[in-house]
């Protein structure tokens, strides 16, 4: 069936609660490569519950869920097995708190033609337990032979990166077991587990998670840009321009611009992206 924005666009897909604890927190942390070394100061904020910051990007697990209501939007009738998570934009409106219940309201905010694809923009806003804004999550989804409907192809990326040196290149080498350690997150998907369904999907192993990887890129340049200060963060945002594989080393670069740290993440392994077109904005 085509997409029919007329019908999509706009669908709201209800509202949910979520409960989130120190724990789930830490958990999170570990699973994008935090707690090495183990006993450093920086790392044990992430990983022990004194003093315990909240990376910016722990902000797409509480409102995850919400993409389950995506087959239930009008007009909107595709085949899930060509789905890809494209990008992910994060506001923070302001620091995450290590514990909380919040509530999440989804809609479809954007629909694009790309030809072979349509490109759909949910976006989640979060409030806190006095109805205040915590932070909108926006996840692009590319839905492949979806496109040709007959509507505008959209915006082309922003956050590239400059011409010159970066300012900064961060080498992170994730754990064997790093993709084992994120789905206890809550993506349950076999793709990051399972051998044989890896190799179904074209792998010869099975791959890092695309929000894994967000996560250890936000980690490592929140750590060396910004001096581990969490609530420098205003937003992030960032292309899946590739897969990483456990154990490998992601080599980070990032370019100081006007406000924003421009990022791109590339396997040192393989010289092949990871995450491009990304940017932290610097709250002022």
């Amino acid at each position: 069936m085509p997409i029919d924005p007329s019908k999509a666009l706009g669908f709201e897909l209800g509202e949910s609660q979520y409960t989130y604890t120190a724990d789930d927190v830490i958990l999170y942390h570990l699973g994008v490569g935090a707690g090495v070394p183990a006993t450093d100061a920086n790392e044990l904020e992430y990983t022990y519950e004194k003093n315990l910051k909240v990376l910016p990007s722990f902000g797409v697990i509480p409102t995850f869920g919400s993409m389950g209501g995506l087959g239930n939007v009008p007009g909107l009738d595709f085949n899930f097995a060509m789905l890809l998570h494209g990008e992910q934009a994060l506001e923070i409106h302001r620091p995450i708190p290590p514990e909380a219940t919040i509530t999440n309201r989804g809609k479809v905010a954007e629909i694009w033609d790309k030809g072979k694809a349509a490109l759909v923009v949910m976006q989640v806003d979060t409030t806190d337990e006095k109805g205040e804004p915590l932070f909108t999550n926006r996840f692009s989804l590319f839905l492949r032979g979806e496109g040709g409907f007959g509507g505008e192809s959209g915006p082309k990326a922003g956050n590239v990166a400059p011409d010159r040196d970066p300012d900064g290149v961060i080498e992170t080498t994730t754990l064997p077991q790093q993709a084992l350690l994120y789905r206890l997150s809550g993506d349950k998907n076999p793709l990051h587990a399972d051998p044989e369904f890896a190799k179904m999907a074209g792998f010869d192993t099975p791959i890092i998670h695309g929000l894994c990887s967000y996560g250890v890129v936000c980690k490592a340049v929140v750590d060396a840009a910004l001096g581990g200060d969490v609530t420098k963060v205003a937003g992030y945002e960032a292309r899946f321009a590739g897969v990483g594989f456990p154990g490998e080393t992601y080599l980070i670069s990032y370019w100081n611009e006007d406000g924003k740290i421009l990022i791109a993440a590339q396997s040192k392994e393989r010289g092949a992206p990871i995450i491009s077109n990304a940017a932290i904005t610097v709250r002022s």
